[in-house]
């Protein structure tokens, strides 16, 4: 719990945040192979067994068990993959080959290596045990299971098993509209020279970066400058455009910050001011009834803020039903020597692995307003609240 008046501690802070979702996403309907990224929007089942049939692991002879020890053993067929076997004929064997199907009546496969050929057919070498190479139909999918459930993210993985399946379509929620508006009279975009007093634009490129990796459409409007007419406008804007609005920078309490005053007059304001560091300004509410986060001005800040509060809401907004990172225990080699008052989120590189569990490094600098520490590093150390020193070396760590 943070000791500092007006500052809401970050699990409370999430949950009133979380507690506004609401997933009200159109459906579509993509080929399989479009679906990357893309978040399921019903449960399917398995169309077939996967395999279909029993086949072979290997190339070499299907036979039964009691004709192993035979001198001689014919080969009454030859089944490539693709085939449609004949059922085994009595004291013989049928040549396969990996993925073909297995006759009825066949046992087990004998690797070709461990066969020899004789005059009028094969001779089995070694022990063999029943079952031995075959794969039997549906171990891998049984025909009616539920095999994936709505809310889950899609990826490679989850197209091929469906594919085997023989699901060409799917249902998935459409993407998830994220307007963004870059406050400051200072920002220019890079391309552009700088005059006195201006800074370039990064968060503009930092939050659609962050907002690709979520696979969520990026609705670009550009920069605003400081003004809160022009402020209160932009905002309408975004509102009507998207299904959630970021804005970074202007919601802290400067003479030139307009996004918080803006938007309490269009909407309202649930959560701001965090106990958390870097990123104390952080603002959400609604703007028109449309979701609504004020990230801070410094890109650190941005960075941590949107990985903690806005990445859960965002995801649970598209449908996704684990939202949460899980985050790893770690050893924190260099512990603050200072506690804060705010829950605290280094950046950090691992950098070992001792004692069964990972070792990270915070990077020298913590400003908020240097964001090249994050770019060297691999996540965040989170430091609880009013923990220093060795209580501090024991931490949970959020992969980038």
């Amino acid at each position: 719990m943070s000791n500092k008046p007006g500052l809401m501690p970050v699990a409370e802070a999430s949950v009133a945040i979380m507690a506004d979702v609401k997933c009200q996403l159109d459906t579509e309907s993509l080929p399989l192979y479009a679906v990357q990224g893309r978040v399921l929007a019903e449960d399917l089942h398995a169309l077939v067994d996967v395999p279909p049939a029993d086949n072979s692991a290997m190339d070499g002879y299907a036979l039964r068990m009691a004709d192993i020890a035979k001198d001689v053993i014919p080969v009454s067929q030859r089944i490539a993959a693709g085939q449609a076997p004949q059922a085994l004929q009595v004291d013989t064997c049928a040549r396969v080959f990996t993925g073909a199907e297995t006759p009825a009546g066949a046992e087990l496969v004998v690797m070709q290596e461990e066969v020899e050929s004789v005059e009028g057919g094969i001779r089995i070498i070694g022990e063999h045990k029943p079952g031995a190479f075959i794969r039997r139909a549906g171990q891998d999918v049984t025909k009616g299971t539920q095999v994936l459930t709505a809310g889950t993210t899609l990826s490679a993985r989850h197209m091929g098993v469906l594919a085997s399946m023989g699901i060409a379509e799917v249902q998935v929620y459409r993407r998830l509209k994220v307007a963004v508006i870059s406050t400051g009279s200072e920002l220019v975009d890079p391309g552009n020279s700088l005059s006195a007093g201006q800074i370039y634009n990064s968060n503009r490129y930092q939050l659609a970066g962050l907002l690709a990796q979520l696979n969520m459409e990026f609705v670009d409007l550009g920069i605003v400058e400081d003004d809160a007419e022009i402020t209160k406008a932009s905002l309408t804007k975004a509102a009507e455009r998207a299904d959630v609005v970021i804005t970074s920078g202007g919601v802290s309490v400067g003479e030139e910050d307009y996004v918080k005053s803006s938007v309490e007059a269009l909407g309202e304001l649930k959560v701001w001011k965090l106990a958390i560091k870097p990123g104390k300004p952080l603002a959400f509410g609604h703007v028109q009834g449309t979701p609504f986060f004020g990230l801070p001005g410094n890109p650190a800040s941005v960075l941590v803020t949107f990985m903690v509060m806005a990445r859960p809401y965002l995801l649970a907004m598209q449908g996704v039903t684990e939202v949460q990172e899980n985050a790893l225990p770690v050893e924190l080699l260099n512990p603050p020597s200072k506690a804060s008052i705010r829950q605290e989120y280094l950046r950090a590189r691992i950098v070992g692995y001792a004692n069964g569990q990972l070792q990270v490094e915070a990077m020298t600098n913590q400003n908020s307003g240097v964001l090249s520490t994050a770019m060297h590093g691999d996540g965040l150390a989170i430091v609880p609240v009013n923990t220093c020193g060795e209580k501090a070396r024991q931490v949970e760590f959020m992969p980038f």
